[in-house]
């Protein structure tokens, strides 16, 4: 088996040797890969479903590797123990559900030296988090696959830094770094923006609130931000 597109690109991100642990892990494709690629020491695969948790432990079981890596059935890093690993992945979940699952059990996020995250949904959400509770965003990668776009998100403990408030949108790395499918990144953010606003002039209300304020400034600064490139 070899990952390829999203899921290739999470596993570049773990660093060599570490122990990591994937959180709503499916069918454990990343974690296994991980531990025949030598590039983990070892692995925990957890899942909330009952479906993907035994898919993953039949994997898991099926090429020998239950030395490696423990499948466990629970709700996010509640499955953890501060300490017992190095690195957490948690991707193609929403940005809340993932904010979620780091404060389900703060001692363990706070035992963690590297954070995977590849949100589906509200990325900024996300980096806000991220700033406010003390981690550096250390890379971010755009990934396209099926037509699709993924923003990867990797934090590690540090400071807090100030941040252009449209970063949280754009990804302040991702500017700085300029990779190739910014621009489409960018454009499918005023894409967003603009097909809220417009459901939002629908109501007269709606355009005098403060919500439809900062959209539209949300609006004209990612146009600023997408006429320099």
């Amino acid at each position: 088996m070899k990952l390829v597109g999203r899921l290739a690109a999470l596993a570049e991100l773990v660093p060599e040797g570490s122990r990591v642990a994937d959180i709503g892990t499916d069918h454990a494709y990343l974690p296994i890969e991980l531990v025949q690629g030598h590039i983990v020491t070892s692995a925990i695969a957890g899942d909330v479903h009952l479906g993907p948790w035994k898919a993953a432990k039949e994997h898991v079981d099926a090429l020998g590797l239950t030395h490696r890596i423990s499948v466990r059935l629970g709700d996010g890093i509640t499955v953890l123990s501060p300490e017992e690993v190095d690195v957490v992945i948690i991707a193609g979940m929403g940005g809340q559900t993932i904010i979620e699952i780091l404060t389900g059990k703060p001692e363990v996020t706070k035992s963690l030296k590297r954070l995977i995250l590849q949100p589906m949904v509200a990325a900024n959400t996300v980096r806000r988090w991220l700033n406010e509770n003390q981690w550096d965003v250390v890379d971010e990668r755009l990934v396209q696959e099926e037509g699709r776009l993924y923003e990867i998100v990797v934090a590690e403990p540090g400071r807090a830094t100030s941040c252009e408030p449209i970063m949280y949108d754009i990804g302040e790395k991702l500017w700085r770094d300029k990779p190739e499918l910014l621009s489409v990144h960018i454009d499918q953010l005023i894409a967003q923006t603009k097909r809220v606003l417009q459901e939002m002039s629908l109501s007269d209300n709606a355009k005098k609130s403060q919500k439809y304020h900062e959209y539209t400034e949300r609006l004209q600064q990612l146009e600023a931000k997408r006429r320099c490139l």
